[in-house]
C-alpha cells in the first residue's frame, strides 16, 4: 500500500515538474520572426513610437502589467509578456524611450548614451535569438572588425599598447602573442572564462527555482559539487589574477572593462564574462542604439500594449494587503492614477525601495533587507564631440580605446576618488572612447561629412553633490566651470590619440551624474546601477537577489537582477518575465536554439549536395 502511495506521488511530483518546465505555452516562436523591414529614416514616424507623450486616453484598457522605465531590461520584459498574452503599458520619465540604448541628435550630430558595442550576437546565439524574438526580427547588427579594443597603459615614453581581437582561437592565441612570457597565466584565464560563460546559467538558475532550494543547495555543498562556478562567483579578481602572474600590465587586461568597481572589489566571474562576451565578435546596431527600442516598443504594441514617455512615476501604490496594484503618474500639476495588477520595476533598487514606494512600506524590515543587499554605484562623466569631418579624415576607427596612466588599477581607482572635488578634474586616471559614427555603416547616410566621438570615465557623485537642487541647463557658472574643467582633460588626453580632431571640433556636450539622473534617472547617476560588488556576486547573495519582491505584484528588472551592460539588462528582463509567468522561458530559447541549429544543418546539407 505504501508503495504505491510513493509510487503515486512520485508520478504526481514528476508529471507536475514536467508540465511547470515544458507545459506551458512558450512567449517565443520561430513564426514570429520576420525579416527586417526597410530602415525607417522619417524621424516623425520614428517619434510616434520612441517619443509618445503620455496622456490617459493612449492608456491601453484592461493593463495586465505597467513596465516602469523603457531601459532594456524593461522593454525586455515588457515585449516577453506582451508576447505571452500580457496587455502591457511601459512609462518613461525622459522625453525618450530607450533608457541607456537612446540616442540624441544635436547640431546634426547623433550621441549614442549607453551602448558602444554589443557581444554574443552571432549566428544562433543565446542572445542574438533573445534579440530577434523581442524584436520579431527586426534589429540588424553590424559586426565590427576583429580589433574591437585597444588598451594603453601609461604616458608619453612609457606608453605601451595592447590589442584584443575577437574570435574562437584568435583572442587567447594573439594574447599570447603580445605576452610571450605569460602563456600559463593567460591559458588558466581562458579556462576560467570558459567555466564562466558555460556556466554562468547555473547562477540564473537559483534566481528562478525557489529560494529555499537555492539557499539549501548552495548552504549544504551540493551546488559546489555541481560546479566551480559558484566558488568562482565570489572570489576577488585581483585575489585570483595574483595567483596567475605578477604582470601588472596583464592584470589590467584580465580587469580593464572597468565598471566603476576595483578589480580588488570585483568578482573575477564578471571580468571573465565581459571579456569572454565579445570572443565571438563585437556589433553594433544598424541605424544606431534607438534602433533597438524603436523595434522592442513596436512588437509591445503588435500585442495591444504601449509605451509613454514624459511618464514620470511618482509612487507605486500598495493596498492594505501589502500588494502593488498600479502606480501615480505625474501629468502637469496633478497626479493620475494608472492600475494593473502586476508592476514592474526597471529603475533600480534604490529608486524603487527607497522612492517610489509609500513611506510606511519603505521602513518594513523585509523591504530595508532588500535595499542593504546592495550599494550605490559610481556616477559616470560623459563627453559627446561632434567633428567636421568623415572618420577617414580625422583618422577615427570602430576600434575602442581604453586608456590609462597607471597598469595598477586597484591603487589608481582607491587614490582617485579619494581625492578632494577641487584635485579630482587634473587627476583622471582612465577613460574609455567610443566613436558610434565609425561603427553604424548608416551613420554616413543620416549625417555625412560629420563624425562623434563619446569619452566616458567614472566619478564620485559627491564632487557634484553641493547642485543637486539645480534646473538641469540652469545650474550656474560654478557648476559649468568644474565639469568643464574634466571635459577639457579628457578630450586633451583623447586628442594625443587622435590629434587630428582637435581643429575640427565643432559641437561638444558634457554628461555629469546629474545630468544621468535626469535623462537617464539613473540614482546618484550611476549608469551601471547598483555597485557590482564582490559581495553582490557571492552565490548567496545571487540567489536571494530576484526579481520578486517583499511586495507583492512589484517585480525587479534590468542590471539591478542579473549584471551590468545591454546584455546583463536584457537577461535581467528575461529573469523578470520568468519570475511573472511562473515559467523557465530560457527553456523555450534554449529549445528554440536547437530548432535553429538543426534548420542550418539541414541548409548546409542541401548546399552541399547542390555543390556535388
Amino acid at each position: 500500500m505504501w508503495l504505491v502511495i510513493v509510487l503515486a506521488w512520485l508520478a504526481l511530483w514528476a508529471g507536475g515538474t514536467y508540465w511547470y518546465l515544458f507545459g506551458k505555452k512558450s512567449p517565443f516562436s520561430l513564426e514570429s520572426v520576420r525579416p527586417p523591414g526597410p530602415r525607417e529614416f522619417d524621424q516623425k514616424k520614428r517619434d510616434k513610437v520612441i517619443k509618445q507623450g503620455f496622456s490617459l486616453d493612449k492608456v491601453p484598457q484592461n493593463l495586465d502589467v505597467i513596465v516602469i522605465g523603457s531601459g532594456i531590461g524593461g522593454l525586455t520584459a515588457g515585449a516577453t509578456l506582451a508576447k505571452a498574452g500580457k496587455k502591457v503599458l511601459v512609462l518613461e520619465q525622459h522625453d525618450q524611450a530607450g533608457g541607456c540604448c537612446h540616442t540624441y541628435v544635436e547640431k546634426g550630430f547623433e550621441f549614442d548614451v549607453g551602448l558602444h558595442y554589443i557581444g554574443q550576437l552571432h549566428e544562433n546565439s543565446l542572445l542574438r535569438i533573445a534579440f530577434d524574438q523581442i524584436s520579431e526580427g527586426q534589429l540588424e547588427f553590424q559586426e565590427l572588425k576583429p580589433h574591437f579594443d585597444t588598451i594603453q597603459l601609461g604616458l608619453g615614453d612609457e606608453k605601451r599598447e595592447y590589442t584584443i581581437f575577437s574570435g574562437k582561437t584568435e583572442m587567447e592565441a594573439h594574447l599570447l602573442k603580445q605576452f610571450p612570457d605569460d602563456t600559463e597565466a593567460i591559458k588558466t584565464f581562458f579556462k576560467i572564462m570558459k567555466i564562466s560563460a558555460k556556466k554562468t546559467h547555473y547562477l540564473a538558475t537559483l534566481k528562478l527555482i525557489p529560494k529555499w532550494v537555492s539557499l539549501f543547495l548552495l548552504k549544504s555543498g551540493l551546488a559546489d559539487l555541481m560546479s566551480p562556478v559558484f566558488r568562482i562567483s565570489g572570489t576577488g579578481a585581483t585575489e585570483y589574477v595574483n595567483t596567475l602572474t605578477s604582470n601588472k600590465d596583464l592584470h589590467v587586461i584580465f580587469s580593464y572593462l572597468f565598471y566603476g568597481v576595483p578589480p580588488k572589489d570585483s568578482s573575477i566571474l564578471i571580468n571573465a564574462l565581459l571579456i569572454h562576451h565579445y570572443k565571438r565578435g563585437a556589433y553594433y546596431p544598424k541605424g544606431g542604439a534607438s534602433e533597438i527600442p524603436f523595434h522592442i516598443i513596436r512588437t509591445i504594441q503588435k500585442y495591444g500594449g504601449n509605451c509613454l514617455v514624459r511618464a514620470p512615476v511618482t509612487q507605486i501604490m500598495v493596498n492594505e494587503k501589502g500588494a502593488a496594484y498600479g502606480v501615480k503618474v505625474k501629468k502637469g500639476q496633478e497626479e493620475v492614477e494608472v492600475h494593473a495588477p502586476v508592476v514592474v520595476s526597471n529603475c533600480g533598487i534604490f529608486t524603487t525601495f527607497q522612492k517610489l514606494l509609500p513611506p510606511e512600506i519603505q521602513v518594513r524590515p523585509d523591504v530595508q533587507e532588500r535595499v542593504n543587499m546592495m550599494k550605490h554605484g559610481r556616477g559616470s562623466f560623459l563627453v559627446f564631440s561632434g567633428f567636421d569631418g568623415t572618420e577617414e579624415e580625422l583618422g577615427l576607427e570602430s576600434t575602442n580605446f581604453w586608456l590609462f596612466k597607471d597598469n595598477d588599477m586597484d591603487k589608481s581607482m582607491e587614490d582617485f576618488f579619494e581625492l578632494s572635488k577641487e584635485d579630482a578634474p587634473d587627476n583622471i586616471p582612465m577613460m574609455f572612447i567610443t566613436m558610434p559614427s565609425a561603427k553604424d555603416p548608416e551613420a554616413k547616410i543620416r549625417h555625412p561629412g560629420k563624425s562623434c566621438m563619446t569619452i566616458l570615465t567614472m566619478v564620485k557623485y559627491e564632487w557634484f553633490e553641493e547642485w543637486k537642487d539645480t534646473t538641469v541647463r540652469k545650474r550656474g557658472d560654478d557648476y559649468n566651470n568644474y565639469k568643464r574643467r574634466f571635459a577639457d582633460n579628457l578630450f586633451a588626453w583623447a586628442c594625443t590619440q587622435f590629434p587630428k580632431i582637435k581643429d575640427k571640433l565643432v559641437f561638444q556636450d558634457v554628461a555629469t551624474p546629474l545630468s544621468n539622473m535626469h535623462y537617464l534617472g539613473a540614482q546618484r547617476g550611476a549608469m551601471y546601477s547598483a555597485e557590482h560588488n564582490l559581495d553582490r556576486f557571492q552565490a548567496e547573495a545571487v540567489a536571494r537577489n530576484r526579481s520578486d519582491t517583499p511586495v507583492k505584484n512589484l517585480f525587479m528588472s534590468g542590471q539591478d537582477v542579473f549584471s551590468c551592460g545591454i546584455a546583463g539588462a536584457l537577461h535581467g528582463g528575461l529573469l523578470c518575465a520568468a519570475t511573472v509567468l511562473d515559467q523557465i522561458i530560457y527553456i523555450d530559447l534554449l529549445m528554440l536554439k536547437k530548432k535553429l541549429k538543426r534548420r542550418k544543418a539541414k541548409e548546409l546539407a542541401l548546399l552541399a549536395k547542390k555543390k556535388l
